[in-house]
């Protein structure tokens, strides 16, 4: 029960670090796509060998 006492608060700590660290990319528009890759698949502009 001892082993409780010190993963307890390590396990949150990491929570919030992760919690943090998602929070930032999404305030820093890392997720943000204005094309899409719905459309972006559709493309051949990208290709070397697109198919016939």
């Amino acid at each position: 029960m001892q082993v409780l006492t010190l993963l307890i608060p390590i396990s949150l700590i990491l929570g919030g670090l992760g919690l943090v660290g998602f929070v930032y990319t999404l305030r820093s528009s890392q997720y943000e796509d204005p094309d899409g890759d719905s459309q972006r698949i559709l493309s051949d502009q990208w290709d070397d060998h697109p198919k016939p």
